[in-house]
């Protein structure tokens, strides 16, 4: 019953988005839907938690919403509020609840101008998490339509197609999973543009398993992602943690965040709050994850880091970070055309000594000379590199190129790396590859296992990746082209033999028709 509901909140969800893609792209319709999703989870849950306050059990939100209007006019409002700030970390305005807003349009009463004062009135609440929360949310944008009166239409008509959903129907996590669910729909409608906001959850799942490998009964977990886009990544973890009365997921595990863009970010904090992460448990920051290092306050190392950046990468690679502690060690920086390295030199150099990484990026990092061949040299000398895990080609959404997960630790003094090749791991659908729970399973395990595999998996011992002059190209380490059929000649010639009588069977029969048919040629 609960996946049955769990696809029906993402049906009707995706229904509402259907509103706005008749007259604009996904990558700007997000903007738009996902706070409205946002706005209408915490305006339903408030509804119903101030019912229960006043010990009032509504049916409908209609009623809570009726509940709450008259709690408005009461002796008892201060009482309440106070209360709801310290739950929610804000109060809506009874005129400015969701529920509200959809009977104002009912009676052709609603204003878009409402609607953005409410949100106006959330950012400057008491709870600092709201702080510029839906600062893309631009109710004048004329992508929204041309005139006033067009924009005030497309916004109540994705109101009213929201408006039968009552958030408080659905568990937690099948709202932060709806939310993720449109996330990844927008992805797949924005092409190249979806790599700046989403990792396919597939290879977030996937990611999570190996970070959490070994870790999952430590109690004050953290995870780290310093390019967290909409947050699927650095959510996923917690999925893996063991749900013990000692070690809760949901408040037990520390989140710490950074993302460059302010639309994705806030994304990100959304997610969060959706899923919801209490506010004493997420440490985001909107900032330049390369520009200027962070966390440089406690803590500052992580129990996992996981990372999916923008691949190849553009960066100010200036002469004065070479005595940044984060790139020092390694005497050269990665050159400003790519900064694929950057980001990995980033995120290991906040890794615990007992931690793990995983993070995605392209094939040329494996195989790549220079500067970024030196650092790679660097880390395999000193036994960082732990796998490397080739994925199939077109399995996200921004780029077709084949990628790779390069897990690192600090603590691996055998120094032999594992390679899997996953490239054929995967089910075709229509233009895109999927990465489907058996892949996983089998990636994972041959994870674990650390084993040679024929075909997909080789434990690589350090002297023969010295050997290859530290080239982690993956062929060189794994034959995964297919085997020639062995040929037993012999069977081959007995084959050949049996043809032979047989032809000479039908040579004859054939001979003795001709001849009754009084035709002299003969075969």
């Amino acid at each position: 019953m609960e996946n049955l509901n769990q696809k029906s909140l993402n049906a009707a969800l995706w229904a509402a988005a259907h509103e706005l893609r008749k007259t604009m792209s996904a990558d700007v319709y997000k903007d738009y839907l996902l706070p409205l999703v946002f706005y209408k989870s915490l305006s339903d849950r408030m509804l119903y938690e101030a019912s229960d306050l006043l010990e009032e059990k509504p049916d409908t939100l209609v009623g809570a919403q009726r509940i709450y209007e008259e709690a408005s006019k009461g002796e008892d409002w201060a009482l309440l509020q106070e209360e709801l700030v310290l739950r929610f970390g804000c109060v809506l305005a009874p005129e400015f609840t969701f529920t509200s807003f959809y009977d104002q349009i009912n009676h052709q009463t609603f204003l878009l101008s409402n609607l953005a004062q409410a949100f106006r009135d959330l950012e400057q609440s008491q709870g600092e998490h709201y702080e510029g929360l839906f600062e893309d949310f631009d109710v004048d944008s004329k992508d929204l339509g041309k005139t006033p009166a067009k924009r005030n239409e497309l916004i109540a008509s994705v109101i009213t197609a929201l408006s039968d959903l009552n958030f408080n129907d659905y568990s937690d996590d099948a709202l932060g999973d709806a939310y993720e669910y449109l996330i990844a729909q927008f992805a797949s409608e924005s092409g190249k543009k979806a790599g700046e906001f989403y990792t396919p959850r597939s290879v977030s799942e996937l990611i999570a398993q190996i970070v959490t490998y070994g870790q999952q009964d430590k109690v004050g977990f953290s995870v780290y992602d310093p390019a967290m886009g909409s947050g699927s990544l650095l959510l996923q973890p917690r999925n893996y943690l063991n749900n013990t009365p000692d070690l809760n997921r949901s408040d037990k595990v520390q989140f710490f965040g950074q993302e460059l863009k302010n639309q994705t970010y806030n994304l990100a904090r959304m997610n969060m709050m959706l899923h919801k992460v209490p506010t004493a448990m997420q440490h985001l920051r909107n900032g330049d994850t390369l520009d200027a290092d962070w966390p440089v306050e406690e803590p500052t190392n992580f129990d996992a880091v996981v990372m999916n950046p923008p691949y190849s990468q553009k960066w100010d690679a200036k002469e004065a970070l070479l005595t940044d502690p984060r790139f020092a060690p390694y005497k050269k920086l990665p050159p400003a055309s790519k900064a694929d390295y950057a980001f990995l030199l980033h995120g290991f150099y906040h890794l615990k000594d007992t931690g793990t990484m995983g993070i995605v990026l392209p094939h040329g990092v494996l195989f790549r000379g220079s500067s970024e061949g030196t650092i790679r040299e660097t880390l395999l000398k000193n036994g960082r590199i732990y796998a490397v895990i080739g994925l199939p080609p077109g399995i996200f959404f921004s780029t077709p190129i084949p990628t790779c997960i390069l897990v690192l630790k600090k603590n691996n003094e055998s120094r032999e790396v594992l390679f899997i090749d996953a490239s054929k791991e995967f089910t075709k659908d229509k233009a895109k590859n999927i990465l489907e729970e058996k892949h996983i399973e089998k990636i994972f395990g041959a994870y674990n296992e650390r084993k040679d595999v024929e075909g997909f998996a080789h434990l690589a011992t350090f002297e023969e990746i010295e050997n290859n002059d530290f080239n982690l190209n993956i062929p060189r380490y794994v034959d995964s082209t297919p085997k020639e059929e062995e040929i037993d000649i012999n069977s081959v010639f007995d084959d050949l033999e049996a043809i032979d009588k047989e032809l000479s069977v039908l040579t004859k029969e054939l001979n003795e028709e001709f001849k009754e048919l009084g035709i002299s040629r003969m075969i």
